[in-house]
C-alpha cells in the first residue's frame, strides 16, 4: 500500500474570534498548493482515494490537486495519529491513500511508521511524505518513498 501524508499549505494565522477550521490559505499557500498538486497529479496513481481534514485550509489545499477527495473528521486538527492510520487503513489499503492533514499528527504519523514510537517529527507547510507497504504483513516490505516540499517542485 502506498500512503501519502500531505500538509496543508501555509495559512493564516489563528485569531482571537476564527474558529481553527476556518483559517484559510495565504497566497503564498494557494501557490504551495498549487505546485504541490500538479507534482502529486503527475505522479499518483489514478484510483488512489483522498482523505481530507474538514478544516478550509485543508480543502483548499487539495484544491490544488484537482481530483476528487472525501472530508473525514478523524482527519480534524489535533486527530490522534493512530487515527490517521485507520482512516488510510493502513497497510491494508489494496489503493493508495493520500491523506491531507495537520502538524503535529501528520508528523506523528510519520514517525510512528518509520519508528513505531511516539515523536513529534515536524513536516514543513505543504510539504508531502511518501511511505509505501508492499505486503501488508511483511514490516520489511517498508520504505519511505519520497519526501517532498513545495519549493522543491519545478513544475
Amino acid at each position: 500500500m502506498d500512503l501519502i501524508l500531505w500538509r496543508h499549505a501555509e495559512a493564516e494565522p489563528g485569531q482571537p474570534g476564527l474558529d481553527d477550521l476556518e483559517r484559510a490559505l495565504t497566497p503564498k499557500g494557494h501557490k504551495q498548493a498549487r505546485r504541490m498538486g500538479q507534482w502529486l497529479d503527475s505522479v499518483l496513481p489514478e484510483n488512489c482515494r483522498i482523505l481530507v481534514s474538514p478544516a478550509t485550509r485543508t480543502v483548499q489545499t487539495v484544491g490544488g490537486l484537482g481530483r476528487k477527495y472525501k472530508i473525514h473528521p478523524d482527519l480534524a486538527p489535533g486527530a490522534d495519529p493512530a487515527d490517521i492510520l485507520k482512516a488510510a487503513n493502513w497497510p491494508a489499503s489494496k489503493e493508495a491513500v493520500l491523506v491531507v492533514g495537520h502538524q503535529p499528527t501528520l508528523g506523528q504519523a510519520a514517525a510512528l511508521l518509520m519508528t513505531g514510537e511516539d515523536w513529534d517529527w515536524e513536516m514543513k507547510k505543504g510539504a508531502v511524505w511518501w511511505f509505501v507497504q508492499r505486503e501488508a504483513d511483511d514490516p520489511s516490505s517498508f520504505y519511505l518513498k519520497a519526501v517532498m516540499q513545495p519549493d522543491l517542485v519545478t513544475k
